[in-house]
């Protein structure tokens, strides 16, 4: 979600003529669009602000200063006191205020006061979220979260779900079609749980608008359309039929289970089950065989046992997932669960994690090997950073493969995996497909 809104901020400074700097040290704004998902994240952005604190020192003296914006879910959260902490920061444009950017950028620009935002903070979409030069692109369709998952910051972060209208959705495809773009990812929260109320049309819920983006998409060069993040309670049977039935839905999905134990799940205010879950996860390879699944994997929870991590290593042994994002629980204030008796120490989380790690590492090996040999489409996205005679592309089940060449970016095409090396695929030809 951060990389789509930076690149709509991004789109927001071109079109009024700005230009990138050659670095942050020549900048006359510099715009840190931050996350608060996990404490770390949030250290490193107070990290790049004492520099830039620092460099804004040095560059007042010689009068050759700049403006500094901090932007994001981590200006929603520490709001107007973080000028406090660090008095260099000019703007703090959380969430909800990215509409005002504009204003912001007329008032640098006019010379004006630097200071408060300029207007009352209400968020609105973005009518774009394309990086220059790139062929894939996200399209947010909701903003915000009504889960409330007991670690999770975002809901107070991002605020409650508001949901995008179709009309914007596709008149934002049908401007990607045109700009050459081969790829989109549906972008929100949680997407299942998209719903938008038309007084003409009507309620249009997740599986509707995937039926609406799949007719749409037939009017452009895209090819491949894949959504983030699915919530396993809210994937619905109709959502998974739309998607078994349009080959424009790449044959991958990232479904978030989390833990394997039922209490832990009930902790973390999950509200679905194990046995839900693998139920989920039985009816997606059965109306989509060979689909590729991913995850998010959390371990140490307060309370947390022994026999629960078990259950997450059970779970993970009957499901297989192709990769996983595996960390362990860090406490985060404001959040449900910070004061949750039975923490787990540092240790043993991070000895509990490097099980988890271990155990993905071993089946994400084993079914990449398994793929050796076999014929497949990539959209090529680029050259390999350490081989210039080499292509980077990507299956649709979200595999990376390395080929040669260097004349297809941006295009689709056939190969055979004929290697593996780490987990990327090696392929030795090049067929471009039909079209292409």
């Amino acid at each position: 979600m951060n990389s789509a809104e930076s690149a709509a901020l991004v789109l927001a400074l071109r079109e009024r003529g700005w230009t990138a700097a050659e670095n942050g040290e020549s900048a006359d704004l510099v715009l840190l669009n931050t996350c608060a998902v996990r404490q770390t994240a949030e250290q490193r952005v107070m990290g790049r602000l004492a520099q830039y604190q620092a460099l804004k020192k040095k560059r007042r003296s010689v009068e050759q200063g700049f403006t500094l914006i901090v932007a994001g879910c981590m200006a929603e959260r520490l709001g107007e006191g973080l000028k406090e902490t660090f008095d260099a920061v000019d703007y703090v444009m959380g969430t909800a205020a990215r509409s005002v950017f504009p204003v912001i950028l007329e008032t640098l620009e006019k010379g004006g006061t630097k200071g408060s935002l300029p207007l009352t903070a209400q968020f609105s979409f973005s009518a774009s979220h394309l990086e220059e030069g790139q062929f894939h692109s996200f399209v947010p369709i909701m903003h915000g979260c009504n889960n409330y998952c007991s670690y999770c910051i975002v809901p107070y972060v991002r605020g409650r779900e508001l949901s995008r209208s179709p009309a914007s959705i596709m008149e934002e495809i049908r401007l990607l079609g045109e700009r050459g773009v081969r790829a989109i990812t549906l972008l929100g929260q949680n997407v299942n749980s998209y719903r938008f109320e038309d007084g003409e049309r009507g309620m249009t819920d997740f599986p509707a608008l995937l039926e609406l983006v799949a007719r749409e998409t037939e009017k452009t060069p895209i090819r491949w359309v894949r959504f983030l993040s699915s919530h396993p309670k809210d994937l619905s049977s109709p959502a998974i039929r739309v998607m078994a039935a349009h080959r424009v839905f790449c044959r991958h999905l990232h479904l978030c289970v989390q833990h394997g134990s039922n209490a832990v799940l009930a902790a973390m205010n999950r509200r679905y089950t194990r046995e839900r879950y693998l139920e989920l996860v039985d009816e997606i390879r059965e109306a989509m065989p060979g689909i590729s699944l991913s995850t998010d994997i959390l371990v140490g929870f307060p309370g947390e046992t022994e026999a629960d991590l078990e259950r997450t290593l059970d779970l993970m042994e009957r499901v297989k997932f192709h990769y996983a994002y595996m960390y362990h629980y860090n406490p985060r204030e404001g959040t449900a669960a910070y004061d949750l008796p039975g923490r787990i120490g540092e240790d043993v989380k991070r000895e509990r994690l490097a099980r988890v790690i271990a155990l993905q590492k071993k089946h994400t090996q084993e079914l990449l090997k398994q793929r050796v040999g076999s014929r497949e489409t990539i959209l090529i996205e680029g050259i390999s950073r350490k081989n210039a005679d080499e292509l980077i592309g990507r299956t649709e089940r979200d595999e990376m493969v390395a080929v040669p060449g260097c004349l297809a970016i941006g295009r689709f095409a056939q190969v055979s995996l004929s290697s593996l090396c780490g987990n990327t695929f090696r392929a030795k030809e090049l067929t471009l497909c039909p079209g292409d």
